[in-house]
């Protein structure tokens, strides 16, 4: 039944609710929580490469090991608050234009 429900769905979010369950759900909450780790982790790769940084020296700017900055840009460790508002208050060599 699920495979042909999952045939039949109009849309990503019925998708989902198939998949993981309804907002709300353990399940669904746990998906939802490691797919904003992943697009996180996929943005602070991208600004780390884009300023031509390697994860060395990203690590050496904030104060960690390299090891640490390859686990969050694989999604391997989860983020504080805190560590977000330090990687974005670094100056990685973006500017306006």
């Amino acid at each position: 039944m699920k495979n042909e429900d999952i045939r039949n769905a109009k849309n990503f979010d019925k998708l989902l609710d198939i998949k993981y369950g309804k907002i709300g759900t353990s399940k669904r909450d746990d998906f939802e929580e490691h797919a904003q780790y992943y697009v996180i982790s996929e943005v602070l790769k991208e600004t780390r490469k884009e300023a031509k940084m390697t994860q060395a020296q990203l690590a050496e700017k904030i104060g960690t090991k390299r090891s640490f900055i390859s686990q969050l840009e694989d999604g391997q460790c989860t983020y504080t608050f805190l560590l977000f508002i330090e990687f974005s208050s670094l100056d990685l060599g973006k500017r306006s234009t």
